[in-house]
């Protein structure tokens, strides 16, 4: 029976990686790991992780929305959510600025993809957290918001 098991495992990995490369899934968004960059997980700061990457500074703009509590109460599990209106984007980004890795997930998007993510990340403290839009012209644009994280929901 286990090799019946494995053997439709093999099956199955084999006809997914057949539709995807024949197109049958459409088109998907792919969060990057360890092809993000070099470095890219170790920077400690939004202009280290956007020159790491090769991309100009950074400009906040109204184009792009984050959400995100005002209050974290469990700050294991903290909802934030990037998008944008924006045409020709090629990444999106949430970064926390007090995370020990300021990048949280890195999303590498197409045309055909929806623009609007949403991730649960860990925050150790409160902090600055920012949705990042990078355009196919490498234009850095992001928007931020402040996320106070409470230890043990009791405040803090």
């Amino acid at each position: 029976m286990i090799a019946n098991r494995r053997e439709m495992l093999s099956n199955s990995a084999k006809v997914a990686s057949l539709m995807l490369a024949s197109g049958l899934f459409g088109k998907l968004a792919l969060a990057a790991g360890p092809a993000a960059g070099k470095g890219a997980f170790d920077a400690k700061s939004m202009a280290d992780l956007v020159k790491g990457l090769g991309y100009g500074n950074p400009t906040e703009s109204k184009d792009v929305t984050i959400s995100a509590p005002d209050i974290a109460e469990n700050g294991a599990v903290v909802p934030l959510g990037a998008s944008t209106t924006l045409p020709g984007v090629k990444q999106m980004m949430l970064l926390v600025e007090k995370n020990p890795s300021v990048l949280a997930a890195l999303f590498n998007v197409s045309a055909d993809v929806d623009t609007s993510f949403k991730a649960r990340v860990k925050m150790g403290q409160s902090s600055n957290v920012f949705a990042v839009v990078v355009t196919e012209d490498n234009r850095v644009l992001y928007a931020q918001k402040e996320v106070k994280v409470t230890l043990g929901g009791g405040g803090g």
